[in-house]
């Protein structure tokens, strides 16, 4: 698909042969264009942002997004996808581990249709994004959050993140502060995935005795609530959302596990009871990875903070019943947040 831009090289964006139409480095198969940004990029603080319309077809958002480019605070080309009216409060939704930001495919019209902007973002090695260098960890994939908002100058912001990027977003809480949010809306995610005895709402069967181990080559599967229990209709928005390629997903990089071990150790507790923003805590009753009771008791750590558990509904709380979940978080956007 053809098109320009004021930077004059949008016309060789996006084509079957060339990822994005990027030049790739023979050497370490890199994008160079993306390396010499980074090099601009890494010495200042302003951030670059370049928009294109959709046009690679393996992975089209659907029509109406726009695809956005934004340049992090480390030089790294990050995506995400902009929908509704520019003019609307906005809602910035954050996916978990390894999912694009076109796994909100079913929030993003509903979310439009009631006046708010839509904004879902990539995080870096996931979807469009390039990965960046190293293995960047939480407190990383935080900062991009924040130079979302810092780009686009966003206050009243809502932040809805699954799984990781719930916890995404206690990075940045964490570091950067509330001083632009609304509220937050965390998606089935535990803040502490290690059982201790004051917390039994972690990952199922995780504990000290196996906390460097059980996540070395990936996620394990619990036994708990097997997909064949999902029924046909949960499972194929499952594989229509995530876009599972076919013969299944690819073996993890080494910087995909190590994003995927810092996660698992973490405990987000503290900032959650920190937070001087309202919370609400989202959890499937047939999660996969964690008892749904770890919602309220997530909630029981703020004042500000409320539960909800979605009946018949697992870890992708948002894609297995999107109605239910829509007009949770429709509702939520709807209320007053006292200032």
């Amino acid at each position: 698909m053809e098109t320009s831009d004021s930077s004059g090289d949008a016309t060789r964006r996006f084509g079957p042969d060339r990822p994005y139409g990027r030049r790739l480095c023979a050497g370490c198969g890199s994008s160079t264009s993306a390396r010499r940004r980074a090099r601009r990029a890494r010495d200042r603080p302003a951030r670059r942002i370049r928009r294109a319309p959709i046009g690679c077809a393996s992975t089209r958002p659907g029509r109406g997004w726009s695809v956005v480019d934004l340049i992090a605070s480390d030089g790294t080309r990050l995506n995400y996808l902009e929908y509704g009216d520019p003019g609307g409060r906005p809602v910035v939704l954050i996916a978990g581990f390894t999912a694009p930001a076109t796994s909100w495919r079913y929030q993003v019209k509903p979310l439009a249709r009631a006046g708010y902007r839509v904004l879902a973002l990539d995080r870096r090695g996931h979807g469009r994004s390039e990965p960046g260098d190293g293995e960047p960890g939480m407190e990383r994939h935080g900062g991009d959050i924040r130079d979302l908002l810092d780009a686009l100058d966003l206050t009243d912001v809502t932040l809805v993140g699954q799984s990781m990027g719930g916890d995404a977003i206690w990075a940045f809480v964490a570091e950067h502060g509330t001083a632009r949010l609304r509220d937050v809306v965390i998606v089935d995610q535990t803040p502490c995935m290690l059982n201790t005895d004051d917390w039994p709402h972690g990952f199922y069967d995780y504990d000290a005795g196996n906390r460097d181990t059980l996540f070395a080559t990936g996620i394990p599967d619990p036994g708990r609530f097997p997909a064949k229990s999902k029924g046909l209709v949960r499972i194929a928005r499952l594989l229509t959302s995530l876009e599972v390629p076919r013969g299944g997903a690819p073996a993890f990089s080494d910087a995909q596990l190590a994003l995927l071990n810092d996660h698992a150790k973490r405990d987000w507790r503290p900032v959650v009871a920190e937070c001087d923003v309202p919370v609400l805590f989202v959890a499937g009753a047939e999660s996969e990875f964690w008892p749904a009771e770890h919602a309220a008791a997530a909630a029981a750590l703020n004042p500000l903070a409320d539960s909800i558990v979605i009946p018949r509904d697992g870890h992708a709380a948002n894609i297995e019943q999107p109605l239910l979940f829509n007009r949770i978080l429709l509702d939520r956007l709807q209320r007053e947040v006292a200032v």
